[in-house]
């Protein structure tokens, strides 16, 4: 957990990502559309992406990508983050994050 919190210091918005993936094109297109300035791990350019992945699966998240960290609390993946969208929670999640200011 450490390697992760290490990661997401002082970022309202962090999503672990793959290059390959379509739903982590998806959910940063989202959280973009926003105007959030998200900061984005890519996990298979980086050196210790397996093991950051194994941290996510420690963590919860299955599958490990897309994995979102809103104010540095977990979210979940593309299911969560589409469910928050429709429901209209996604845009406050944001705001009290500090990571939009509409």
């Amino acid at each position: 957990m450490e390697k992760i919190s290490n990661l997401l210091e002082d970022k309202p918005v962090v999503i672990f990502s793959k290059t390959s993936c379509c739903m982590s094109h998806s959910i940063k297109s989202l959280i973009s559309g926003y105007g959030a300035n998200s900061t984005v791990y890519e996990l298979d350019e980086m050196s210790n992406g397996p093991e950051i992945e194994r941290a996510l699966v420690e963590l919860g998240c299955k599958p490990t990508v897309p994995a979102v960290f809103i104010g540095q609390e977990l979210v979940g993946g593309a299911n969560q983050l589409m469910s928050l969208q429709v429901r209209n929670q996604l845009a406050s999640l944001l705001r009290r994050a500090g990571a939009i200011w509409i």
